[in-house]
């Protein structure tokens, strides 16, 4: 134990002395449970010098709006423990100055490139450690996106919990990999805005555990400091009061050994929520510094008996245990929220922006090649008039679209338009460009009269449920565009047969009527760029990239085909696990574009599969480490497969592997996502896609054993471009 002590100081000490680097993989995040181990002996020999009232302080915020931070605890000087900050959020630091807007999760995962995942997990962290925030309130793997109205599904990282969970497990390395505590949230089963403080979302236990849960699992497993429960009760408990979410599943079963704090003002009991598992209490008050639920109450209940010295004791440890494992014992920066840590950090933005935008539909137009004009239409392919932060946490859809609004938006440092990056290449061109920067469609013709190319710029948006925007309280109440994006297309085409459709959007959009109108030529999703919306977009329309983004979701036909939709009143999750394209496949519908679809400037083929296994049926029996068993953990097959770059330009392919359960399994998705491998390459060059597969990922979870089984029989291996776009086929026999 000593030797590790040694190791973890040292590792956190060069941890603490570094600066972030241009590497695209991050620095050595403190990983495995030796890591905690270390942290928790450090821990347990400071908690021996702390009095109650410290343990107290420790566990308790100060209260809303009392600190420099969204959530604050007060130093302890008996242990040399400074003030702690907590600070939103997924995307940045929230109230920032000197910060970078950086891409939302959403947009991260449609690149499904690890390598640029974990990049902006580090920036994120190093932008955190820099302003002195010890903990950064993400990353979101919920909402994991099942309704795709859910005001908040553009923090996560789309609807597939496997995708989710790699893309949590790199963000949390990379942030850290920096020396700031992650923060996985918001557990659990939160999937919209309506009455998310009031609702009970009832999920049966092979669905939490093959879903909502998958995601924190690769969180636990990837070491995360602490957990954030979430607003909404689970099967008619409130979650940062649920024995069996938080003490049963998270800490036990999961093998959790960090904390866990509450979703603000999300606390409901003081002995209760003490009892059940809840290890910190944000901010400490609600928000009008009332209702405070720990501090002197907690002393009292802890001093009455309600509550057992041992489980405060437990509480300060874990949240020590935080502190240690990423070496801020060390030595840490001043907190300022204010401080300029922006780095080369827009480079990740603009790399994330670009290929996470999906080319949905293509007939030649693009790339672009020196046209002689363009024409550019819409109000979002400009900045807002009235400034482009005019809007408290984003609370507005006006202008260039770049984030979703809520606690999870940050404030732009500047913000690249669809328009002015436009205009400068067409500058440089010597195009011609025009503008119609507003949402009428009279005028429209005059405008793109003429061009070669006709830009026209639409959105869709959403966010948290405290404000609401043009009747949308958080979540979307119909999945169209806004502001008349329909006719404005239909306008433009009616007048230019050479539109280009650029969709900026937190999620699914019905695309029919844009599809069914003739002079429609390419639709691009560029998604939520962040800051450098613009300078993406014009990367990929003139070709210096082929895009390489595909969808972290399905896009359907109609609303009625997702078979989910925001619930008022209580949620009983009736469509189990069939959600996004499970649902899809299952109930055989055709969705427009479905999950993990997108077009490139080239073409690639797939060859060769091969696949090796040493899979064994039955349960796992694995001791308990940081995100479950051991074994669920270990690689039990691996397959190959040769993916050839048949066009004329360079391009990235995102090879996908999906995994059909043996009959012997009770029933399931017909397909599911189980591995992904994205290969850069030139025109000619092949390159091999390597699958490795877990124990977890051929396994279904028993409720009765109360355990993961592999089933036995013969495993359906699928893969390809996308969910439905399958080159190869093999089976895996247990």
């Amino acid at each position: 134990m000593a030797l590790l002590q040694t190791l973890l100081l040292l590792a956190a000490a060069m941890l603490a002395s570094g600066e972030t680097t241009g590497d695209k993989v991050s620095r050595q995040a403190p990983s495995g449970a030796q890591a905690w181990a270390a942290a928790h002996s450090q821990a347990a020999a400071t908690l021996a010098r702390m009095s109650q009232q410290d343990k107290i302080n420790m566990v308790t915020g100060i209260g809303w709006d009392k600190g420099p931070c969204v959530g604050n605890t007060a130093a302890i000087s008996s242990i040399n423990y400074p003030q702690i900050c907590l600070q939103d959020g997924p995307l940045g630091i929230r109230f920032g100055t000197g910060i970078t807007a950086f891409t939302p999760g959403v947009q991260a995962a449609s690149t499904w490139d690890v390598d640029l995942i974990r990049q902006r997990g580090a920036y994120l962290g190093a932008e955190a450690k820099g302003c002195g925030i010890h903990i950064l309130l993400g990353p979101v793997a919920g909402a994991l996106g099942k309704i795709p109205h859910g005001g908040r599904n553009w923090e996560g990282f789309g609807a597939d919990p496997y995708l989710a969970g790699i893309a949590m497990k790199e963000t949390i390395e990379g942030i850290q990999s920096a020396g700031v505590q992650a923060n996985a949230k918001h557990y659990i089963a939160n999937e919209q805005e309506l009455n998310r403080e009031t609702m009970s979302s009832n999920v049966d236990d092979r669905t939490q555990h093959e879903l909502y849960l998958w995601p924190f699992a690769d969180a636990v497993h990837a070491n995360v400091a602490s957990v954030m429960c979430s607003y909404n009760k689970l099967n008619g408990t409130w979650a940062c009061e649920n024995d069996k979410a938080l003490n049963q599943i998270l800490k036990k079963e999961l093998g959790f050994q960090g904390y866990v704090l509450t979703d603000w003002n999300a606390q409901h009991s003081t002995a209760l929520s003490a009892t059940s598992g809840l290890d910190m209490t944000m901010p400490g008050s609600d928000f009008n510094g009332r209702n405070i639920l720990w501090g002197p109450q907690l002393n009292n209940a802890v001093n009455s008996g309600q509550v057992q010295r041992s489980r405060l004791d437990d509480m300060c440890k874990r949240i020590l245990a935080g502190w240690y494992l990423v070496g801020q014992n060390q030595g840490y920066p001043p907190i300022n929220i204010r401080a300029n840590v922006q780095g080369n950090h827009k480079e990740n933005v603009r790399a994330v922006a670009r290929d996470g935008i999906v080319l949905l539909k293509n007939d030649g137009i693009l790339p672009l090649s020196k046209p002689q004009k363009i024409a550019v239409v819409g109000s979002h392919s400009v900045n807002n008039p009235q400034g482009i932060n005019a809007c408290v946490d984003k609370g507005c859809n006006v202008g260039t679209l770049g984030m979703g609004w809520g606690s999870g938006s940050v404030n732009y440092p500047y913000l690249v338009s669809p328009y002015d990056a436009l205009r400068a290449r067409a500058q440089a061109d010597g195009t011609q460009v025009s503008l119609h920067n507003n949402d009428n469609t009279n005028g429209v013709s005059n405008a793109v009269s003429g061009a070669d190319a006709v830009v026209v710029v639409i959105t869709a948006n959403s966010g948290e449920g405290y404000i609401t925007v043009e009747g949308h309280a958080g979540d979307r109440n119909h999945l169209d565009p806004w502001h008349n994006g329909n006719q404005l297309v239909q306008a433009a085409a009616a007048a230019n047969k050479n539109v280009i459709v650029v969709v900026h959007s937190v999620g699914q959009v019905t695309l029919e009527t844009i599809l069914n109108t003739n002079g429609v030529r390419a639709i691009v999703w560029a998604g939520l760029p962040g800051q450098e919306n613009g300078n993406a977009l014009v990367d990929v329309l003139y070709g210096l990239v082929s895009p390489s983004g595909k969808l972290p979701y399905t896009i359907g036909k109609r609303e009625s085909d997702y078979g989910t939709a925001v619930i008022r009143g209580d949620d009983n999750f009736r469509e189990g696990l069939f959600v996004d394209y499970r649902h899809f496949d299952n109930a055989r519908i055709e969705p427009r574009y479905e999950f993990g679809f997108g077009l490139s400037y080239t073409n690639f083929t797939f060859s060769d599969i091969k696949i090796t296994s040493n899979v064994k049926p039955g349960p796992a029996t694995g001791q308990t480490i940081p995100g479950g068993p051991a074994d669920l953990w270990e690689d039990v097959a691996t397959v190959t497969a040769v993916i050839t770059n048949s066009g004329r330009v360079e391009g990235a392919e995102v090879a996908q592997l999906y995994i059909g359960l043996p009959s012997s399994a009770p029933a399931s998705p017909p397909k599911q996502l189980r591995g992904f491998s994205k290969l850069k390459l030139a025109p000619g060059a092949s390159g091999t896609a390597t699958f490795n597969l877990r124990r977890r990922d051929l396994s279904y979870w028993d409720t009765r054993l109360q355990n993961w089984v592999v089933p036995s029989g013969n495993f359906v291996v699928s893969v390809g471009a996308s969910s439905r776009d399958i080159r190869l086929t093999g089976t895996i026999t247990a």
